[in-house]
């Protein structure tokens, strides 16, 4: 008796996770690999670890992995960068896939996230990250460094105090915000002012390549 083989079985999708969008390889040029690496390995672990929410596999590259992506061009080429409160990897171990050319500080104080980030920054091979188990009030005097980053950690008023400290003079803030920017600007005045804080602005990034752009707050330190 002839026995005809088992139909090859269909490659299948993973289920829940955002198809990757067009804007992607053009936002993170020839390192689209490295970040496809990374959105595939939280993609599939993020959630039972606890790095992201029940909601977040579909929106994963809208929301998370291109919406950190786009401040790239706004870091300086052989800059030190601290990013604080990394979690997962937003927006620090995107942003040091993206740039090789500049080296990053990944402040985080919770062990199992550290765990996680120190095992991507080995299986992705990159070789311009640190990461830094504690809250950046711990870090206060122990180094300098000449852009400070950070995503959904908290409002201007907290954020302001404990990385200013982290800047040398004339070190930048970049904090990825929402649309309630300007309120927590103007709730952060004296903040700001005791930072010696200028050139303050909000930018825009990611107009004509994301649905919904992402909101960033800069600003100098004397």
């Amino acid at each position: 008796m002839t026995v005809d083989p088992a139909p090859a079985a269909e490659p299948q999708p993973t289920d829940g996770i955002e198809p990757e969008p067009a804007a992607a390889a053009e936002i993170a040029g020839d390192r689209i690999e490295v970040l496809r690496a990374f959105a595939e390995d939280l993609g599939a672990r993020g959630e039972p670890l606890g790095l992201i929410g029940p909601l977040e596999p579909p929106r994963l590259w809208t929301r998370h992995l291109l919406n950190s992506a786009v401040l790239a061009p706004l870091l300086r080429s052989g800059s030190r960068i601290a990013d604080v409160g990394t979690g997962g990897g937003m927006p620090g171990l995107v942003l040091a896939i993206v740039r090789p050319d500049a080296r990053f500080l990944l402040i985080e104080p919770m062990e199992r996230r550290c765990a996680w980030l120190r095992e991507q920054v080995d299986r992705l091979g990159l070789e311009n990250v640190e990461v830094k188990r504690g809250r950046a009030e711990e870090f206060h005097g122990a180094f300098e460094v000449d852009q400070v980053t950070a995503r959904a950690v908290t409002a201007l008023k907290k954020l302001v105090p404990i990385t200013a400290p982290l800047l040398r003079d004339g070190g930048e803030m970049l904090f990825l915000k929402g649309g309630s920017v300007d309120a927590e600007i103007e709730a952060a005045e004296k903040q700001l002012r005791r930072a010696k804080a200028h050139d303050i602005a909000v930018e825009e990034l990611g107009g004509g390549l994301l649905a919904e752009t992402t909101r960033v707050f800069r600003a100098t330190i004397r």
